[in-house]
Parts: structure tokens; C-alpha cells; sequence
């Protein structure tokens, strides 16, 4: 059992919530984000554990009974979720606060494609339009029936963000990130009306989402809601666009393994924005500031865990090539704006 908590208090929470009484099998799983991702099966229940990290990285540890209210909130809706079972705030139970909810039997996207989709160009495709169709879903949720408009926020939004990735750049006290300055200026002086508020997944992207291992390829279930809340849907939608494995894709998932995604059949990022375009009928004339943005923040995100690489904090490898990922979202974002 690869585990790192006594699992009998678990074990009895579950028999409770089930109503029951069954053998208790756990396994650590890869992934998850910030949160530890657990296997469990009793009997022929099959679920998954998420936990919030027991040694986080600052006090703003991840607030998993959030994530499980959010899932609460719109489970039912007509938005593609794995069923959440329950949620337990006590740490003695099993280390730190987690919830339940129910395993789908697909598998993400990180390095490599499902080698059944391999050969076929057009459901790979598919697997595409299947993602940008669940971003469609998700922000179109009804948030203030499903009782989430505490989570509202106040105008300003966009420009809030600048000031907030300005400010983590800062506190990271390491290298000079040039041409950040540039762009943040470029996008306060540029900043669009904001997108009427939706439900955002916040780290929307093929590797946090489940798909059919088989054909055809369909996406099951989004998954690590743990950035979720109400935004501008355009941050979301052009998160994605950052990640694309085909053409217009900044820093592609899915192409570094044996299985590789077609390339030459694949939409465009300019056919997904057309496609959420006219599936969600929200207006996208300013998503090319949206797409600087992303570029911009993504390069920010990578230099915070390339900087506790330099300073001793991580010695995870992949955190000492943010760097130079950190320079290519930054030169893409200059690109885009003419600098």
C-alpha cells in the first residue's frame, strides 16, 4: 500500500458514508496539482481522494472543501465532472481535510496520446473540439442558481490580475524577467470591457481532463478544480489556447512522448476560438489581449518555480527548465505585441 497516513480512520469514514462495512485498498496516484491524489477501492467502489497537501508551500495551503462545494454546487449541471461523494474537514481522519468523489475511467493527456488514438488523425482532432466544447459547458453553468454568487467578484478583474503577477514577479527576488514590465504595461493600457462573469476552471488544459483511452475520443470528466471560482471566461479559454498541441500552441502537452498527436490534422487555435465563438456566442474581438495575458502570466508562474530552483528550494529538474520555458511565453507575448 503506498501510502504515508494510518488508513483505519479512512477506512471507518468511508464505511459511514457508504453505509457499509469493506476492505479499504489505497494508492497514491501521479498528479493532482498542489493537492496528494489517492486511489481507493472497496469492494467494487471505485473512488478518488483528494487531499490537501500536508506540508504546503505557504499558509495559503489548497482549500479542497472549496473545490468539493464548487463541485457540489454544479454536479447535475451539463458540465462534464466526476460525481462528488464527500467531504471531510478533520486532518486526524486522514492527514488534512480531502474529499471523495467518484473514479471515471479515463486518463490525461500529459506527454503522450492514448496509442489506441494513434493512427487516426481525425478523432485526435475530435479529442480537441471535445476540449474546447467542455470550456463552452463550464462557463455557460447558471452560477448564481447554483448558489456560487458569494464567489462574484467586483469590477476591475482584469486589471487586479496585472497588479497581482506584477507583484509575484517581485517577490521572488530573482533574475530580471525583462520585457515583464513591457508587456504589463502594454496590457493596462490595453485592457478590454470584461467578459460577463462565469464559472472558470481557472488551469483549464488537456492534462486536466480525462479522456477515453479507446475510440472514439471523447473527454469523461474535468478534474483539479482547485483554481476554480467566477472570472473573465476569456482567461480560461485562452489558458487553453497557451497549452494547444497544434498550431498557434505556445508550450503544447501532449507531444514530448512516443505517441505524438498528428500535427497536420489538428484545428488551429484560430478554429477552437471560432468553434467557442459560436457554441457559446460570446463575443471574442479582444482575444488577442486575452492571449497575451496568458503568455505573460504563464511565463510568471514558471519563473516562481525556476527561482526556488536556483535558490536551493526545489530540486525537482523540471522546475530548472521553467526558465528558459519562462523566456519563451515572455518572447511570444512581446511577439505578440510588436515589442
Amino acid at each position: 500500500m503506498a501510502e504515508d497516513h494510518d488508513t483505519r480512520a479512512l477506512a471507518a469514514f468511508c464505511d459511514r458514508v457508504a453505509g457499509d462495512r469493506r476492505d479499504l485498498q489505497v494508492q497514491r496516484l501521479v498528479g493532482g496539482g498542489s493537492c496528494d491524489v489517492f486511489a481507493l477501492q472497496r469492494g467494487t467502489d471505485r473512488w478518488v481522494l483528494r487531499r490537501s497537501p500536508r506540508r504546503a508551500n505557504t499558509a495559503g495551503a489548497h482549500d479542497v472543501l472549496r473545490e468539493y462545494r464548487i463541485l457540489q454546487a454544479i454536479w447535475g449541471q451539463p458540465v462534464r465532472v466526476a460525481r462528488p461523494i464527500a467531504a471531510c474537514a478533520d486532518p486526524e481522519v486522514f492527514g488534512a481535510p480531502f474529499y471523495l468523489m467518484d473514479h471515471v475511467p479515463g486518463v490525461p493527456i500529459r506527454s503522450a496520446i492514448p496509442p489506441a488514438w494513434e493512427g487516426s488523425p481525425a478523432q485526435q482532432a475530435e479529442a480537441l473540439t471535445e476540449l474546447a466544447d467542455a470550456l463552452v459547458e463550464i462557463h455557460s453553468v447558471d452560477w448564481s442558481a447554483c448558489g456560487l454568487t458569494d464567489l462574484a467578484h467586483r469590477p476591475g478583474y482584469l486589471r487586479r490580475q496585472i497588479a497581482k503577477w506584477l507583484g509575484q514577479l517581485a517577490s521572488y527576488g530573482g533574475r530580471e524577467l525583462s520585457g515583464a514590465p513591457e508587456v504589463a504595461r502594454w496590457l493596462e493600457e490595453r485592457a478590454p470591457a470584461e467578459s460577463p462573469q462565469a464559472l472558470c476552471h481557472g488551469d483549464f488544459k488537456l492534462d486536466n481532463a480525462l479522456f477515453s483511452p479507446a475510440l472514439p475520443a471523447r473527454l469523461l470528466a474535468v478534474v483539479d478544480w482547485e483554481m476554480a471560482g467566477l472570472g473573465d471566461p476569456l482567461v480560461d479559454l485562452s489558458w487553453m489556447l497557451f497549452f494547444h498541441p497544434g498550431p498557434g500552441g505556445v508550450l503544447p502537452l501532449g507531444v514530448a512522448g512516443e505517441q505524438r498527436f498528428d500535427r497536420s490534422g489538428l484545428p488551429s487555435t484560430a478554429d477552437l476560438v471560432e468553434r467557442y465563438a459560436q457554441r457559446s456566442g460570446r463575443d471574442l474581438s479582444a482575444i488577442g489581449w486575452y492571449d497575451v495575458l496568458a503568455r505573460w502570466k504563464m511565463a510568471i508562474v514558471l519563473e516562481g518555480s525556476y527561482a526556488k530552483f536556483v535558490r536551493g528550494e526545489s530540486d525537482n529538474p523540471l522546475h530548472q527548465r521553467f526558465g528558459s520555458q519562462a523566456d519563451t511565453a515572455l518572447a511570444s507575448a512581446l511577439d505578440l505585441i510588436g515589442a
